[in-house]
């Protein structure tokens, strides 16, 4: 009996034991995970701090940097590449200059607007630029060409009354053919001649009391009295409307013709007619 109670508490002492040991070790436990996340909270408030420490002192010396920077340099040209140099404006050329008024022979009076440069067939060419207002068009004339096609400055005021004077005197009709004549006129009209030109007006006129003009002769007339109504008006600076009227006021005191010029006339009119048959003749051959 002694023996049986002895070793009931020898178990009881041994399970008490144990139990002990068991709740220690669930507090040591419980510790080190109080601890971990004490020094897991102090970790992350130290790295915070530690950011917002460090974001501050970078934006200074950036500012420094930026006002220290050397200006850019220029980029050097290559060898060999090919600088373009700015177009010089070309204002005066064999004697004449850019807003000029000049007399072109096949078109009469224009302006010349500006003179440029052309690569023409790997040719350079200066070109005057002429603008004719009336017949709205732009002609481009070659500066080294200007002798050969006739172009011409202004008439002198003295050479403009010269040609008013002309148109006061007597008519000079030839007795040729119509086409042969026509051909003549024209030749004076694109000659740009002021003075033959108003020879062309001169001997195409007719008053009221004269028989109407034919329909080339007007056509010629009509062209004839435009190119020099034009110059007059540019060189005496007045309307074209005005210079017509000028032009008239000089043939109105023209002499009339006698009887032996109207004979004349009317055996010009028999050439006409053959001049103008022989002409169809011609183009249906």
């Amino acid at each position: 009996m002694p023996s049986k109670t002895a070793r009931a508490s020898a178990n009881t002492a041994a399970s008490k034991t144990s139990a002990s040991k068991t709740v220690a070790s669930a507090s040591k436990t419980a510790a080190s995970k109080a601890g971990s996340r004490t020094t897991a909270s102090k970790t992350a408030s130290a790295s915070k701090v530690g950011s917002r420490t460090s974001v501050k002192p970078t934006a200074k010396p950036a500012a420094k940097v930026a006002v220290a920077s050397k200006p850019a340099v220029k980029p050097v040209a290559r060898a060999g590449a090919r600088v373009e140099e700015p177009k010089k404006v070309l204002t005066q050329r064999q004697g004449f200059k850019t807003g000029e008024f000049v007399v072109y022979p096949a078109h009469g009076v224009g302006q010349i607007l500006a003179i440029e440069e052309q690569e023409i067939a790997g040719a350079k060419l200066e070109l005057f630029v002429i603008n004719f207002i009336k017949d709205k068009m732009t002609l481009r004339v070659p500066t080294a060409k200007v002798a050969n096609v006739g172009m011409r400055k202004l008439s002198e005021p003295s050479l403009v009354k010269r040609a008013l004077e002309t148109l006061k005197g007597r008519a000079r009709i030839k007795r040729t053919m119509w086409s042969r004549r026509a051909q003549e006129y024209e030749a004076k009209i694109n000659s740009g001649d002021i003075v033959a030109i108003a020879e062309v007006v001169r001997d195409l006129y007719r008053s009221e009391s004269q028989p109407e003009q034919s329909y080339s002769e007007r056509q010629l007339y009509e062209a004839a009295l435009d190119r020099l109504s034009r110059e007059i008006a540019v060189v005496q600076h007045v309307t074209e409307t005005e210079a017509v009227k000028e032009i008239e006021g000089q043939l109105a005191k023209s002499p009339r013709r006698g009887a032996k010029a109207e004979a004349g006339a009317e055996a010009d009119g028999d050439l006409e007619a053959d001049g103008d048959d022989a002409a169809v003749a011609d183009e249906a051959a």
